[in-house]
């Protein structure tokens, strides 16, 4: 769930809804992630106890390349951000964006930030910029499938047991370009027809990617954001399809 604002100040009443929504959500058995901008500590501690699983603060780029792109927000900010939620206990989602114009040099401070915070993030998404039309961004030309090769590979290196994420621009990379980034360390997606504003690829062609592939998704992680005693359980016959082991991982498990 996201939110298009700088932080929660003087939102009280959206936060209290916010707060409700996880909880229902979490009560589904689903996963739940909310961006909604910078967190004090007590904000996350509530997210938290309602049983929000991950939290996503994106750093973007690096500390330097950084206050040429956003001015809304300090880059203490966002780490600070990410900060609360960590000590809350809450998991952190936290990557970044390639083809803002940054050097090579800014890709390596991203990815060093991050893998110097006081625990890597649970899930790293490497994003591609996919330039929209009217914004100062247009005229970007587009990274290369080999671009973000590099960017996971060395995630992968750097934080083996981050989830590292396709994320952003996936849609302009062919399934073959995608399996080159699964081999070089990907191993999560954002799936559905939008990421906010820009296009993304849809869940269908997603799911024959997969079979094609032979990548089986993961089922839900729910020790993550709350107690484990607060956590519905669900047996393999409630989950969707999708969150079912294939017959040998299941064979393997029971023996």
């Amino acid at each position: 769930m996201g939110a298009a604002w700088r932080d929660l100040a003087g939102r009280k009443s959206n936060f209290n809804k916010i707060l409700d929504h996880v909880k229902v959500i979490r009560s589904m058995g689903m996963e739940v992630c909310c961006t909604l901008g910078m967190l004090d500590e007590e904000q996350a501690k509530a997210l938290k106890n309602a049983g929000l699983t991950a939290y996503n603060h994106n750093l973007d780029t690096s500390r330097e390349f950084y206050p040429k792109i956003i001015t809304t927000r300090t880059y203490d900010e966002r780490l600070k951000t990410i900060d609360n939620a960590q000590n809350a206990g809450i998991s952190v989602c936290s990557g970044g964006i390639i083809g803002l114009g940054e050097k090579g040099e800014d890709r390596v401070g991203l990815l060093h930030t991050l893998s110097t915070l006081k625990q890597h993030p649970e899930s790293v998404p490497v994003n591609a910029l996919l330039a929209v039309e009217g914004t100062p961004l247009e005229k970007q030309e587009p990274v290369s499938v080999f671009e973000m090769i590099r960017m996971i590979a060395t995630a992968r290196i750097i934080m083996p047991k981050s989830m590292v994420r396709l994320s952003a621009g996936r849609v302009r990379f062919s399934v073959p370009e995608q399996a080159m980034c699964f081999m070089a360390g990907a191993n999560s997606i954002f799936t559905g027809d939008k990421l906010l504003t820009t296009p993304n690829n849809e869940i269908s062609d997603d799911k024959k990617m997969f079979e094609l592939l032979g990548l089986v998704p993961k089922p839900p992680n729910f020790a993550q954001g709350s107690d484990k005693k607060q956590v519905p359980v669900y047996h393999q016959s409630q989950m969707p399809k999708c969150f079912k082991p294939r017959k040998d991982e299941a064979a393997s498990e029971s023996a």
